[in-house]
């Protein structure tokens, strides 16, 4: 099993990058670099390169709708050359909110356009003189559309590696599918293992059936918050305003992933109550009615007996990644946690 975090998005570079260091020495094998809409993800993991020399850096998630194809296949092969073959493309839909709220670009067939632009990323790769013809991307754009003197090229470097992994978050059936027929590795939220071969199991053996064999097996990578110790059960408070967030508040009544995947895992009632908490902006409210066994049931929390079960539960579900959310006050209290869950997974 391997280990991996996100950094802060809010926080310095400077200070993230002296405990990514430190973190990689105590046996994190993946850190990735979330962006939202705060700085980008681009710049942090340029510097982390600089800053670590074995760990494996991801984008978690570089949004779909903000760069061009071709933009996004020319920065992973940037990434991908400054760290030494050690990046990891995690490509996303976002949501409408962050895309149309933020970017002010529309949010439309995510499905659609993350096939195509995964599809140029690799032609892009392989320097292929480009030209693809999509539904959602032309390029060269055909003739009539712009002034018509656009002509196919091809990556003027060569990369590191023709094939950089893409790793895809994922939720719905069709998106979920879809990541396991083209990714490398699927990211889904709040993965509760138990209940995962129920809600993500068909859509993954569809998507399976149809993948190339030269992607290997998919890698799964869980995210769960981790806290070890015999007295940690009141750090699960600390989980749940996340859950309320992205149950009750991502998304309007029937428009939201996050709150079809936890009345997915059993918990339909009580989502609806989060949500309608959450959007009548009882938000402290809305926190206090996620259950703590929902907490439990997608977190590492609890005495290293347990943890070490629950990491097995997670292993027989098919997960190979444990993307970790550490609860803890300060950098070498999420070093000692990183050494000891990496002496649980060994």
């Amino acid at each position: 099993m391997r280990i991996g975090l996100s950094i802060n998005y809010s926080g310095g570079f400077t200070e993230a990058a002296a405990e990514v260091a430190d973190l990689e020495r105590a046996g994190l094998d993946i850190v990735f670099v979330p962006e939202a809409y705060s700085f980008d993800a681009v710049s942090a993991l340029g510097y982390l390169a600089a800053k670590t020399s074995r760990l494996q850096l991801a984008s978690g998630i570089m949004q779909l709708y903000t760069r061009t194809p071709t933009l996004t296949a020319m920065t992973a092969a940037g990434l991908d050359f400054v760290s030494d073959g050690r990046f990891v493309l995690g490509l996303g839909a976002s949501g409408p909110q962050v895309i149309e709220g933020f970017h002010g670009v529309p949010y439309d067939a995510p499905i659609g356009r993350t096939r195509e632009l995964i599809e140029i990323c690799r032609k892009v790769w392989r320097r292929e003189r480009l030209t693809y013809q999509g539904k959602y991307y032309q390029i060269p754009l055909p003739e009539g559309a712009g002034t018509g003197l656009g002509k196919p090229l091809k990556l003027i470097n060569h990369p590191v590696r023709e094939r950089i992994p893409v790793l895809l978050a994922a939720l719905g059936p069709k998106n979920v599918a879809l990541a396991a027929e083209v990714a490398e590795g699927w990211q889904p939220i709040f993965f509760l293992p138990e209940r995962a071969d129920a809600v993500f199991g068909d859509a993954l053996r569809a998507g399976a059936q149809k993948r190339a064999p030269e992607l290997g097996p998919l890698d799964v990578y869980a995210g769960p918050a981790l806290a070890i110790g015999e007295n940690v059960e009141p750090l699960l408070d600390f989980v749940k305003p996340m859950l309320a967030l992205y149950i009750g508040g991502m998304g309007a009544k029937g428009k939201n992933f996050y709150h079809t995947l936890a009345t997915k895992y059993g918990y339909g009632a009580e989502a609806d109550r989060i949500q309608e908490l959450y959007l009548a902006g009882k938000k402290d409210e809305a926190t206090q009615v996620v259950p703590d066994q929902l907490v439990r049931d997608v977190s590492l929390i609890g005495p290293a007996g347990y943890v070490k079960e629950r990491i097995a539960a997670f292993a027989e579900a098919g997960v190979t990644v444990l993307n970790v959310a550490p609860l803890a006050a300060t950098p070498a209290e999420r070093v000692a946690l990183i050494e000891q869950l990496r002496t649980l997974c060994d």
